[in-house]
């Protein structure tokens, strides 16, 4: 595990670290596509995955099992519907302390910057995600001093 300044160890020695929380995500994006998207191509805005992992790392921090007690929901709001895609639990062995609600947007203008032949390439359609996206957390438990 690569100790690094966007790393989140534990004393089990799990280890997430920005990139590899993007990796999981975008696992759970890949897999949502054909089954709850019912698209051929998802596209994202540069670096947005990155951010979403920097955010979540970051609400975490404050958590008394950190990381380890996170349990994710991915949503999609489409301009029509709002989507439950998937959840990650981010260590399986840890109970879980805190969700967060992680709401991805369709942006609907995103078409007007991609040329027509990447549009006919992907088969089933293609949805643009917008670089806006709404994280919220839920804590599962009281503190003493609550």
């Amino acid at each position: 595990c690569n100790y690094d300044l966007f790393s989140a160890p534990d004393d089990r020695g799990l280890c997430l670290t920005i990139p590899s929380l993007t990796h999981r995500i975008e696992s759970e994006l890949r897999s949502a596509k054909r089954t709850h998207l019912s698209c051929g191509e998802v596209l994202l805005p540069c670096g947005l995955l990155h951010r979403i992992s920097r955010d979540i790392l970051s609400m975490a921090e404050s958590e008394p099992c950190g990381i380890r007690g996170c349990l994710i929901y991915v949503n999609f709001d489409a301009l029509d519907e709002c989507r439950k895609l998937s959840s990650v639990k981010c260590d399986p062995g840890t109970a879980t302390t805190f969700e967060l609600n992680l709401t991805l947007k369709q942006n609907s203008t995103g078409w007007n910057f991609i040329p027509q032949f990447l549009k006919n390439l992907a088969r089933g359609g293609t949805i643009v995600v917008s670089p806006a996206y709404v994280l919220s957390k839920k804590k599962l438990y009281r503190s003493i001093l609550e």
